[in-house]
Order: structure tokens, then sequence, then C-alpha cells
């Protein structure tokens, strides 16, 4: 009988190794043959504890992600870039989590979900509360430029109370096999046209369930692709099995195929990249008492599912059951086990669609352009003109000395431009600088009152027909440059009353107004417009005039005008005299510019005080809007250009608003010299307006050239082939015929550079202070209001 062994279980291996593994696998088989009948239930009753926890946790994860959970919903740029879908998930495949967050907390999925009803398709995804939504944003607007997003608390796609059909689908063959995504056309046009003509209350919902792979998964499906690299189709239980059976090892007939090759490619191709685990699930939906529901439910279902089968190659999606379609309707969209979908893959199925005619699709309509990072933000120095509306939602400014070249602000109304007008207008009044506001419409003044300071009201002018204290006066007949006085009048009456005025009428105009103020100048008598009906009409009133001339010149015109007989003298004063009667007989009118001396200085208001003039057309009538208007915009030039007599250093920034700019720039002056000068005298001036045609064509060219900072809101596509010029290449003719409400493309100047074009959304104005504009006009009144004591006679 031999001894023990030597060397333990290694010397037993290298002496007799057939009798080694009997003598290891002795000892265990013993215990199993005297302990099973407790061991079994023992083992069964652990691995149904160990999966009801596993299950356990994995429900208490899901409904952890439906904390916070958001929709966020994408409109559509005009034009869709075809590889979009590719770049988002790309990008979004940084959010898979390090291994040992996964552990703790799970790996969160987001769904991308096509949704119909009769107002046609939403495409939105689902993002769980532990996912940034600015992340998630951002990286939409990246992979879509020009695309919107809104952001809302996750609902349920619709209510209850519904009988529903659902589905899902899966691949068909292994997953290391790819689907088509060579498509030459958007394959999402099957799916969309299956979808339309939805009937009332119908609903349809594709939902695509994505987290990142991990690498346990990726392994497993490496695994499947070197196996079909050598030659096996069989599946993995077989393989198992023959190694128990010890059955030889058979090539496949795979092996031989030449379009085996094909599939290696593909697979090696498809595991290259980052990958998604992803289920697909489809949910129809109609009311139970609709009639015909099932038919139709069915019906609308399985078109769904057909139009994936443009995705058909190597592998496919076949149409399983959807038990629990609650999972897919409810706010927490449980993910289970899904399918490895590579990228492109996953964007082929989950993506915008291109096509630009796609059926319902709401599209956000002009692109979102980041402002440039040299625009500045609002602050000191800076006006504010609202916040970016793509990338970080920063405010967007324009600088006062870059406001000096002045802003061309076109919009039609209600799209936000008189929001944005007020917001420049209390900037200055907050900042000490110098503002003037002409409203032919009235509510832009009537805002500004209800928001302006209370500490501003010993520095404002309030000029408004529905006042109901006395106004104040701006005598347009005072000037220390008669010359200048004279031009202007005569030139404002010669644009408005074009149609009317001729070479007589425009001499007879000038020597009146040049005969009043040499009266005044000589005797320091005050004249008003309302003294040129008498100056005409009246023998006795000329008589104590004319005498006080030493103009030859206009000596000479006296004595042709007294030489003309009564009816002669009619017919050549005619013209003149029924545009000031119909002026003058508006009392308002009268009581602003005819009443007597001047109650304010346009010089006093510049230097940091503000004068609101609402002249609403309704109220005064559009002769009496525009004449009024002009008179003020020629006042506030003659103040400006006074400033030459002050110190470039020492002059304060002023603004001169005007709305329906083209109403009122009537001076006798060229517009780009005089935005040339007006820059030199530290005023800026704000013209805006609703649409090119309102313009003359030099007034058109003269803004287009010379006002250098741009605002469009939503324009014409008239006028938006005109405008691209300004906002090219960053933004084209479609674009700016298309923003939104409160939208507007932005081309400004930054350090006295013109930088590229963007677009920016207005910001609300603050809430009206209760009882502010009656104080404000009360104050204004009892500061700078006329008098109507002294009576004048205005022939008739």
């Amino acid at each position: 009988m031999s001894g023990p062994s030597q060397g333990g279980p290694i010397g037993t291996f290298l002496t007799d190794p057939g009798i080694l593994w009997p003598s290891l696998l002795a000892p265990g088989g013993q215990f199993l043959s005297d302990s099973w009948p407790w061991l079994a239930p023992v083992t069964v009753l652990g691995c149904v504890v160990v999966l009801g926890l596993r299950m356990r946790v994995h429900r208490r994860r899901q409904r952890s992600l439906a904390v916070g959970a958001r929709l966020v919903t994408i409109l559509a740029p005009p034009t869709v870039p075809a590889k979009g879908g590719e770049v988002l998930w790309a990008q979004l495949s940084g959010l898979l989590r390090p291994w040992y967050r996964r552990l703790v907390h799970g790996q969160p999925h987001i769904g991308f979900e096509y949704a119909w009803n009769t107002g046609g398709l939403t495409v939105r995804l689902w993002l769980p509360g532990s996912i940034p939504t600015a992340l998630v944003r951002r990286a939409i607007e990246a992979s879509w430029p020009g695309a919107h997003t809104t952001v809302t608390d996750a609902e349920p796609p619709f209510s209850s109370g519904y009988l529903t059909t659902s589905g899902r689908l899966r691949l068909a063959r292994v997953e290391a096999l790819p689907l088509r995504t060579d498509h030459k056309d958007d394959p999402l046009r099957a799916l969309l046209q299956a979808a339309t003509g939805m009937a009332e209350d119908e609903h349809a919902l594709v939902q695509f369930l994505a987290r990142p792979a991990t690498g346990a998964r990726l392994r497993r499906a490496k695994r499947m692709a070197r196996r079909l690299k050598a030659g096996h189709t069989a599946p993995r239980l077989t393989s198992v099995f023959r190694v128990f059976a010890h059955a030889p090892q058979r090539t496949s007939p795979a092996a031989t195929d030449p379009s085996h090759g094909v599939e290696v490619r593909q697979s090696v191709g498809k595991l290259t990249g980052p990958q998604w685990d992803v289920q697909i699930r489809y949910v129809v939906a109609l009311p139970a008492k609709a009639e015909g529901a099932e038919a139709r439910l069915r019906g609308r279902a399985h078109a769904i599912a057909s139009s994936f089968s443009l995705y058909a190659a190597r592998n496919w999606l076949a149409r399983h059951r959807l038990r629990e379609p609650h999972l897919a309707l409810s706010t927490r969209r449980f993910l289970h086990r899904g399918d490895l979908l590579s990228v492109p893959e996953l964007a082929a199925l989950a993506h915008l669609p291109v096509d630009p005619d796609a059926p319902g699709l709401a599209r956000a309509g002009a692109r979102s352009i980041a402002p440039p990072p040299a625009i500045p933000t609002p602050g000191a120095g800076v006006k504010p003109l609202g916040t970016a509306d793509t990338g970080a939602r920063r405010g967007v400014g324009l600088a006062v000395p870059d406001a000096r070249h002045h802003l061309h602000l076109m919009g039609a109304t209600g799209s936000g431009k008189s929001t944005l007008v007020a917001q420049l207008v209390l900037d200055d009044v907050r900042e000490g600088r110098g503002a003037v506001v002409i409203d032919p419409k009235g509510d832009l003044v009537t805002d500004l009152l209800h928001r302006l300071p209370p500490d501003c009201a010993e520095k404002l002018v309030v000029i408004d027909p529905d006042d109901t204290h006395t106004p104040p006066c701006l005598n347009v007949l005072d000037g220390a440059d008669i010359d200048v006085v004279v031009d202007n009048i005569t030139g404002i009456f010669r644009r408005i009353f074009s149609a009317f005025w001729g070479p007589r009428t425009d001499d007879i105009m000038r020597a009146a107004c040049l005969t009043l103020l040499r009266h005044a100048q000589a005797t320091n008598r005050l004249v008003t417009l309302a003294d040129i009906p008498r100056l005409l009409g009246e023998s006795a009133y000329r008589i104590r005039m004319i005498p006080t001339i030493k103009d030859p010149v206009l000596k000479g015109f006296w004595l042709w005008y007294e030489s003309l007989s009564e009816p002669s003298r009619a017919a050549v004063v005619g013209p003149i005299m029924n545009k000031l009667r119909a002026f003058l007989l508006r009392s308002f009118a009268r009581q602003t510019i005819a009443s007597g001396e001047s109650t304010f200085d346009l010089a006093d208001v510049l230097d940091g005080g503000i004068l609101l003039a609402r002249l609403p057309k309704g109220a005064l009538g559009e002769e009496t809007t525009r004449l009024l208007g002009s008179f003020i915009v020629a006042k506030t030039w003659q103040a400006t250009t006074a400033r030459a007599r002050t110190a470039e250093r020492d002059r304060i920034d002023a603004s001169l608003y005007v709305d329906e700019a083209h109403n009122f720039l009537t001076l006798p002056y060229p517009l780009e010299d005089m935005l040339a000068e007006a820059r030199g005298y530290r005023l800026s001036m704000v013209l805006a307006h609703q649409h090119l045609a309102q313009l003359p064509r030099d007034l058109r060219e003269g803004i287009s050239a010379n006002a250098r900072n741009k605002v469009f809101f939503n324009a014409s596509p008239e006028d938006a082939g005109a405008l691209e010029r300004h906002t090219l290449p960053t933004l084209g003719a479609h674009d700016l015929a298309h923003l939104g409400p409160y939208q507007a493309a932005a081309h400004l100047l930054a350090h006295g550079a013109e930088s590229a074009a963007f677009t920016l959304t207005t910001r609300p104005l603050a809430p009206p202070v209760p009882g502010r504009s009656a104080a404000l006009r009360a104050a204004a009144a009892a500061r700078v209001g006329g008098t109507t004591s002294r009576s004048r006679y205005l022939p008739l």
C-alpha cells in the first residue's frame, strides 16, 4: 500500500492527474446529496429575494427620475440640417455616468417623442430631473441652428379615458447587426404620412427611450461581432451545449457566404463610436365612445409600425405587443432593457424632419443667432435692447458712444417696437441723459408716464391733447438765428403740403415769417405763428409792421403785395391761409405753438430733461400731427446746433425718439448731413417706422446709410429682401420675414466697428405704478404749463 501523495493537490495533479478532479468534487457532491432537502428551497428563496430587490431598486430609480421631469419642446428651424440628429445624439452620449454612480443611482435615460393630435406634430424631449435642462437645450440649438426650445413640466401625453392600441419595436436579429441608415431622402416621410389627418381628440405617440450603453453591454455586443467574424451564426446556447456534448466544431455556411463579410464589416462599423440602449414604443388613442374606434386604432397603429420597415437592412425592427402601455403614457416614461443602437441608427430614427413641407410640424421661424462677444451687456453707459434668445441668455445693449451713430428701428404695430423704445427712454432718464419723444399713436407716452421715476417731475414736459391741464407752449417763431427759423417753418409746410405748395406760396410764406421776425427784432415784441394770418389779411396790421422793415428786398415784396387787388390778393394767399386756418383752429395746436412765449427751453431738455409729445392722429388729425411733430423736431435741431457754443466734453448725451419718422423728418436739410452733424453734438436719433414703403427714396437711402445701428422686427417678404443686405450672412430674408413676437434682428456697432447680425427678444416693461401718471402730469403742468390769457384775433 502506497503512502500519501506528496506535494498536495499540485503534486497529485502532476503524478496522477486522473484522480485530482474526483478528489476535489467528491466533498461538494457529498454535501449536495446530504443537504438538498433544505438547500434547494433556500436557494430558490434567495433567488426570489434577489430578483425582488433588484426589481424594487429598479422601480425606485425609475420613480426618482420622474421627480422634476421636464418636457423640452423643439420648434424646428426653417432649414433642418440633415446630420443634425447625429450631432445631437453624439453630444448627449456624454450623459453616461461613471461606473460607481451607475452602481448607486443607475443611469438616467431620456425620451425623444413624436406626438400628434389635431393641431399637428410636436417634437419634444423628456428629461428626468437629474439631467440639466440647459445642457440639453444648448445641444439642441447646436445640432439644429435656429431651433427654438420651450420647457414645461412633464405631463402625460393625453388624459385618461381613451381607448388605446400600442406596441413596441425590437431588433429582429442580433443587435450587433445594423439597421439601414443610408437613406437618400428623409426616412421620417412615411411615419409623418402615417400619422397625418388626425380626427378630433385622436392622439398618436412614438417614443424613443434611450440611455448611453455601459461597458458590459458593449463588451457583449463586441463578443457577438467577433463570433460573426469567425463564421458563427448559431445562438450562444447552442455553442455552450456543444462544449458539454463534445460535439465537433463545424464550419458555418455563413463562412462561405459572400454576404457574410458585409455583415461583419457592418457590425464592426456599428460598434465604432458611442452606443445607446434604446426602447421604441408607439401608442394610438381615441375616445372610447368614438364610432369605429377599434378599427381606426388598429389601422393607424399598423400604418405607424409599417413605416419603420424603411430601416430594414441586415437587421430590422419587428413589432411586439406592449403589455403595459401606461408606462409609455405616464410622466415617468419607464425604460426596461432595450436594443443596442449606434448614433447613426438612433439619429435616423429620432430627429427633426428634414423636409421643409413636413406636415403639421411646428417651426421656429427665424434662426436664433447669439450676439457677438463684442456686444456689451446693459449697465452704466450701455442702453438696454433686450436679451439674447439663444445660447447664454445674457442681456444685450448698445453703448452710448455707438448710439450716437443713430438707430433705425423698424417693426409692425404689436411686434415690440414701442416696448423697446420705452426701455431706451427709461434708461436715459435713469442715467440723466436728455430725451425727446414724439409719439403719433399715444400708447408709448402713456406707458412711459406710468413708469417714469417720481424725481423726473422737475425736468418733465408733457404735450398731450387729452391732458386736462393747460399745455406748455413752444413758440416756433422764437430763435436767435432768424434765417434758420424761417427755413424750418417754410420747409416744413412745403414738404407736408407739397402737392399744394408752389413757388409763389413759398415766397409769400417766407416773406411773412421774415417780416414778423424782423419786426420782433426791431421792436422787441412777441410774435407767433398766429400773426401770419393777420399780417396777410389785415391792412391795418401790415401798416404797423412794414415801416419797421429795413430790408429793401422785403420792402419790395410788400409793395408788390399792396399793389394787388383784393381778389388777386385772396387768390395768392389762399393756399397759405387755408393750411394755417386748419391748423390754428384746433385749440390745442394754437395753445401749444401760438399762445405766447415758450414756457420751456429745449436746450434744457437736451441737457438732462425729458419731453414727451403725445400727438395721436385720431385726436388731432394727420396734418396737424405732422405739423406739430415737425415743429418739435425742428426746434430740437435748433437747440442741438446751438450746442456748438459748448465744448464737446461738456455736452450731455441726448436722444430724439421719433415714431413714424417719415412724417416728421421734413426739415430743409439733407438727412445724411443732419445725422452726421448730430453725432458731433451728442444727439442720437432713434428713427422708427413700420415698413419701407412709408419712406421716400431719399429718406430711405439716408437712413440706410447713416443710421448705422439697425433693429428689425418681423418684416414683410418685400422688405426682408431689401433689409437682408444689413444682416447677411448670419440672417437672410427668410429669417427677417419669420421673426417671432418681440423677437428682433439686430446689426449694431461695437466700439465703433460693425459686428455680425444676431437676434434678441425685447424685455417686457415693469408693471405700471398706480397714480404715477396723474402726479407727473400735474407737476409738469404746474412748472411749464402755458397760459390762454392772451387772446388773438384769427381771421376766418
